[in-house]
């Protein structure tokens, strides 16, 4: 597998502006971008094995980006974690496109990169270069299940210390395993990215993300999470690009009835289950993979 490049961008907000990072695969003069957005406490490395696969099939024909959300990986944490929010990860990706300019638009989102793909999508009169040809969504949708925000805010802002690469993958492992089967070496593979040297010079490891994301996230209510819902069911109605939705059939965050709803209105998704798979699937088994890049690239 070869490497990808690692840029940034400088993203403006309120406190001064933030340095965002992402990685570019593919070839770099291509005006076909895949954007690739992670979930909540992730980074960009995590669409490696995607973003290889679709280099291979397309070959020049296209570049794939993959940014590191702020506070998450090589992007700079925020001053303000009220930051932490869906509106402000969008804005920061609409930065990222006006520098790339791309003449076509592709967006595969999982979790929380895919509500951030919605809110982008479902905008009116955006320009061109923001404008998504196809999108994936993986594993999420307008409506959340409540008893898994709950079930994330148990784990989320609290960053442990490992002495090991293997003792960090365990601890990730345990609570991630919904995210269905891995081989060792693909959960160490995925874990890597994850991990960084603690600061306080223990030679020690620490996860690679700002703990104040919690922050707005524990702030949020029912009340709050339905009206949410309801803003992001308006955007969903108003998508336009060809969508795919992935569900991992065991998924406690999308709900079966919300797939097929979204499979009945705005843009009529395509729906994809994998069996043994709950929140979310990693896009790295092989089934995984090429139902993207055939969505994107057949």
């Amino acid at each position: 597998m070869s490497d990808p490049t690692l840029e940034f961008i400088h993203c403006p907000d309120a406190q001064g502006g933030h340095r965002m990072a992402y990685w570019r695969w593919g070839n770099l003069a291509s005006s076909h971008v895949v954007l690739c957005v992670h979930g909540l406490t992730r980074q960009g490395r995590d669409f490696d094995t995607l973003a290889q696969a679709l280099c291979d099939k397309a070959g020049d024909a296209l570049q794939v980006i993959c940014p590191d959300v702020a506070g998450r990986g090589q992007s700079e944490w925020l001053k303000d974690p009220q930051g932490y929010q869906i509106p402000f990860y969008a804005a920061d990706m609409l930065a990222l496109l006006a520098q790339l300019q791309p003449s076509t638009l592709d967006w595969v989102g999982t979790s929380m990169g895919g509500l951030m793909g919605i809110a982008v999508a479902g905008q009116p009169e955006l320009p061109p270069f923001a404008q998504v040809r196809r999108l994936v969504l993986n594993d999420v949708g307008p409506a959340i299940e409540w008893q898994a925000l709950q079930r994330i805010g148990q784990y989320l802002g609290k960053v442990p210390m490992f002495d090991t690469e293997q003792e960090a993958a365990d601890a990730l492992w345990a609570i991630a395993s919904s995210f269905g089967p891995h081989t060792p070496e693909q959960w160490l593979t995925l874990t890597r990215p994850q991990i960084k040297p603690a600061d306080d010079g223990s030679g020690r490891l620490t996860l690679r993300y700002d703990p104040a994301l919690a922050e707005p996230f524990k702030a949020v209510t029912a009340e709050s999470a339905a009206q949410g819902e309801a803003m992001l069911w308006q955007a969903y109605d108003q998508i336009t690009a060809q969508t795919l939705l992935l569900r991992g059939a065991d998924s406690d965050l999308l709900a079966t009835a919300t797939a097929h709803a979204m499979t009945q209105r705005g843009p009529k998704a395509r729906l994809i289950e994998f069996a043994g798979v709950g929140h979310a699937p990693t896009l790295v088994a092989h089934d995984q993979v090429d139902a993207v890049v055939s969505f994107l690239l057949g």
